[in-house]
């Protein structure tokens, strides 16, 4: 046929040569026409078959491939395929033939490809909904095998162009191994970084972070092959490299999400003039206190005793044993952690005396929260040192503050006469 016309158009005065190629130049747009039609026919088939199947399942996975377009390019292998097979068919030159195959071939492969990487991301999707995927995810190794996926079809589709053996070029990459390290460090940092993180459970998707150099105070929402993404409380994102999280340190709060309770740690300053040793009258005023009755009065008695052992003068504040309110107002404060509701006193519980300073003596709370929700600890905090302030005067003790201008000013106030 193509011969035929040819030689027509040689009758009608056109050089053979350039009779040929529009002979050739038309014929191929007739392939792509015949391609592009067996590509629509086939992808109406297709996809209102795949929708009608995956309306009848109860299944979401299939539905992901349709969000997805999976069977929407899978249609594309079809006019590539229709192009290779009447490449030969329709056209004379060899040469044509050759590139119209080839470039059905590279046309394939990139259908293929997109495929097969969408195909990847509904599977991680699907296991990311898993409880495994917090403690193992594999998002950094599809995200990996899409990349050597992706250099293979670069790989074959350059043996594609050339007509040179993929094994042939890969044994020409070894020259290039050193540039290839360069351009893909930080991907190779990343994977080995990722590895590491995840084989050592180092940080999962939902661990609270800290990693105060790059300003990540937060959960952690995602884990890739060259970032991890931190949502810091006030709603911000922070972006670090994988390698970072390996190669610095950073804080990870799971063992706290994980344990009992969440800690409270913090002090309050006793002013140290108002540290004395206990009168009878301010012991039969803590003997009134329900959680300090009996400590009061087997304290009493083995002060009595020791004393009286010891033929102490009590005379003298300072010789034998006595009972101090701080030290009174220590214990107190033990028995009330141990009986407030919100302390999980299976954890370490204890009211401890620090170095003193300029600011007075430290009284250091330390104890753990059964609730770890962050609103709720921090209001049980703040209750617990409420009360703290408050029964301070209960005990003769008084918090430390330093003096402002107002208390300089009411001080000279009452010293002007008048």
């Amino acid at each position: 046929m193509n011969r035929f016309l040819v030689e027509q158009l040689v009758a009608l005065g056109w050089p053979e040569g350039a009779a040929g190629l529009l002979v050739e130049t038309v014929e191929i747009i007739l392939i792509l026409l015949a391609a592009y039609a067996s590509y629509l026919i086939t992808k109406r088939v297709l996809i209102r078959a795949v929708h009608r199947i995956t309306r009848r399942t109860r299944s979401d996975w299939d539905d992901r491939l349709v969000g997805q377009r999976v069977f929407g390019w899978l249609t594309h292998l079809v006019p590539a395929v229709v192009v290779y097979v009447l490449a030969p068919a329709a056209l004379e030159m060899e040469g044509v033939i050759v590139w119209v195959r080839r470039t059905a071939e590279i046309y394939g492969l990139i259908a293929i490809l997109i495929t097969t990487n969408r195909i990847l991301t509904v599977g991680q999707e699907i296991y990311d909904e898993f409880e495994i995927a917090r403690r193992a995810p594999i998002r950094i190794y599809v995200q990996v095998f899409k990349i050597l996926l992706s250099a293979g079809a670069v790989i074959v589709a350059v043996s594609i162009l050339t007509g040179q053996s993929p094994v042939l070029l890969l044994s020409g990459l070894g020259a290039m191994t050193a540039i290839l390290l360069l351009i893909a460090r930080d991907s190779i940092q990343g994977f080995v970084a990722g590895i590491q993180l995840i084989s050592n459970d180092m940080v999962r998707p939902g661990d609270w972070i800290e990693m105060p150099k790059y300003g990540a105070d937060g959960d952690v929402i995602e884990i890739r092959l060259h970032t991890v993404k931190v949502r810091n409380f006030d709603k911000t994102i922070t972006t670090i490299p994988t390698y970072a999280l390996i190669a610095e340190s950073f804080k990870n709060w799971r063992g706290m999400a994980e344990s009992g309770g969440r800690r409270i740690k913090r002090s309050v300053h006793i002013d140290l003039d108002s540290v004395r040793f206990c009168s009878p009258e301010m012991l039969a005023g803590f003997r009134r206190i329900k959680i300090l009755r009996n400590y009061i009065g087997e304290k009493e008695t083995e002060v009595a005793d020791h004393n009286r052992s010891e033929a102490v003068d009590d005379s003298v504040l300072v010789n034998g044993r006595r009972l101090t309110n701080l030290g009174v107002f220590r214990h107190y404060l033990v028995n009330y952690l141990r009986t407030h509701p919100m302390i999980n006193d299976d954890l370490t519980l204890l009211v401890r005396q620090l170095q003193a300073t300029e600011h007075g003596v430290p009284l250091e709370i330390y104890a753990f929260s059964s609730d770890k929700n962050w609103i709720r600890y921090e209001a049980i905090q703040a209750d617990i040192f409420d009360h703290i302030f408050a029964a301070l005067p209960q005990f003769g003790l008084r918090a430390f503050q330093r003096t402002s201008a107002f208390d300089v000013g009411q001080a000279v106030r009452q010293l002007r006469p008048g």
